[in-house]
């Protein structure tokens, strides 16, 4: 009995939008720091992952970086825009708010279309690569479903799918996490701890994400009698 309700104690703490927005954006701007730091500031071939990569003589690096600086750059901003356009204040000015989000979805459409190249060089081969292209057509449906229920003035069902589409995006903040657990508790290869946390990480967002727009419709139901 006590364990059921430590658990739906947890549940409704996570749930709790004064909760979760200052955890996403934690995380976002830390991970936007750790981005520039390793990626700009340094040389991508001083990571450890793109490292790796240069050992194989027949790697593009050059070709590759024209590919992977747009993507990082995008996928910084959607991440960053998109925490914002989660909050009340963004919504209160209408203007700025369509705006942000015309280039949220701009960001992420022009992404997706970077990603199937990016992922031909994943780390931890093939299986990587499937992965990161599943994580892409989630992206992608999820986000132009979103873009379709706007065109529609279809508000309700637009915000619906554009948590679930800022919940694909926030997958390159939580695989990485979901990795260094993987790693640390299982010691598993690159080849089986990359695909595996991109899986957990697509699975484990949208589910917090519906059980959360569950909560939310069923209060306004509640709300309503």
């Amino acid at each position: 009995m006590k364990t059921i309700t430590f658990k739906l104690g947890v549940e409704h703490l996570l749930l709790k939008k004064n909760v979760i927005l200052p955890v996403i954006y934690g995380l976002a701007y830390l991970f936007t720091l750790y981005i520039v730091i390793q990626y700009i500031i340094y040389k991508p071939s001083q990571s450890g992952m793109v490292s790796s990569k240069l050992q194989d003589p027949n790697f593009p690096y050059m070709f590759w970086k024209l590919f992977f600086f747009p993507h990082i750059i995008l996928g910084i901003m959607a991440l960053l825009i998109g925490a914002y356009q989660l909050t009340n204040k963004s919504r209160q000015n209408r203007k700025r708010h369509q705006l942000l989000g015309r280039i949220y979805g701009f960001a992420i459409l022009l992404n997706v279309l970077l990603v199937p190249y990016i992922s031909m060089y994943a780390t931890g081969g093939f299986h990587s690569t499937i992965a990161f292209l599943v994580l892409d057509i989630f992206w992608l449906l999820t986000t132009a479903t979103a873009i379709i229920y706007i065109r529609l003035k279809n508000v309700i069902r637009h915000r619906e799918w554009i948590l679930r589409s800022y919940a694909i995006t926030f997958v390159f903040v939580t695989f990485r996490i979901f990795l260094l657990i993987i790693q640390f508790s299982t010691h598993a290869s690159f080849n089986v701890a990359f695909p595996l946390s991109v899986y957990l990480s697509i699975i484990i967002n949208l589910l917090i994400t519906q059980v959360y727009l569950n909560k939310s419709t069923h209060g306004s139901l509640v709300k309503t009698h």
